[in-house]
């Protein structure tokens, strides 16, 4: 691999990262060049990061506008929310068996993680919050050996993960969603697919009731 391809591969991991913990809202500007100084590279790889960003779903790029992060409407989630209940259950489902016990060891300690991080409502940090779930799940969605399964899930779980602000989420939503995650890892280790899938549809459908207004557009859980 060129020196040139892996500072690209690195660009667009670490912009993916970020935009994925929350560092830039949706709608934010990317310039090339404040970028470039933040990930110390040149402003070629960049470009070529944005490029990719933006065929994952994550970035727009608007003609003689630049770079921005990509925004998405609540229809547009919906249908985003619909395709991971229908699919990550399923992949989840199929990582009962595949994880080793250190993997098993490693979401326990996410899950303890998130608690600890959610404990005081004063000192919540939703930057890392959100980080440590996107790891939660892009562990067992790699898990699942499906790369079927890994390919059509990864666009829609980052946009997903992407726009989920915790400030959104009720206390009650929050405490669900950080249980689902110690029950999701209770269920791996008992080897019970059927249990997975069940607390997984269940912790999405918490995280759609959080993020979006019902139809008539009152707000979730108020």
């Amino acid at each position: 691999m060129s020196q040139s391809s892996s500072a690209s591969i690195r660009a667009t991991d670490l912009l993916r990262e970020k935009i994925l913990s929350g560092q830039w809202a949706q709608g934010e500007r990317l310039g090339e060049v404040e970028l470039a100084e933040i990930l110390e590279v040149s402003r070629t790889p960049v470009r070529e990061a944005l490029s990719r960003l933006a065929a994952q779903g994550l970035v727009e790029i608007l003609p003689n506008r630049g770079a921005r992060v990509a925004t998405w409407t609540a229809e547009q989630l919906r249908e985003i929310f619909d395709l991971r209940m229908l699919l990550e259950p399923v992949a989840c489902g199929k990582a009962v068996g595949r994880l080793t016990s250190s993997e098993l060891d490693e979401l326990d300690e996410l899950a303890h993680r998130m608690h600890e991080l959610a404990a005081v409502p004063a000192n919540r940090d939703f930057i890392a919050l959100a980080e440590l779930n996107r790891r939660f799940h892009a562990t067992l969605i790699g898990a699942s050996g499906s790369p079927q399964l890994q390919q059509t899930l990864a666009s829609v779980a980052h946009i997903s993960i992407a726009t989920q602000n915790y400030h959104h989420y009720t206390d009650e939503a929050l405490a669900r969603s950080l249980a689902h995650h110690f029950e999701i890892v209770a269920a791996l280790r008992s080897g019970n697919a059927d249990w997975v899938e069940s607390v997984m549809c269940s912790h999405l459908h918490n995280a759609r009731a959080a993020m979006l207004p019902i139809p008539d557009g009152t707000a979730p859980g108020r």
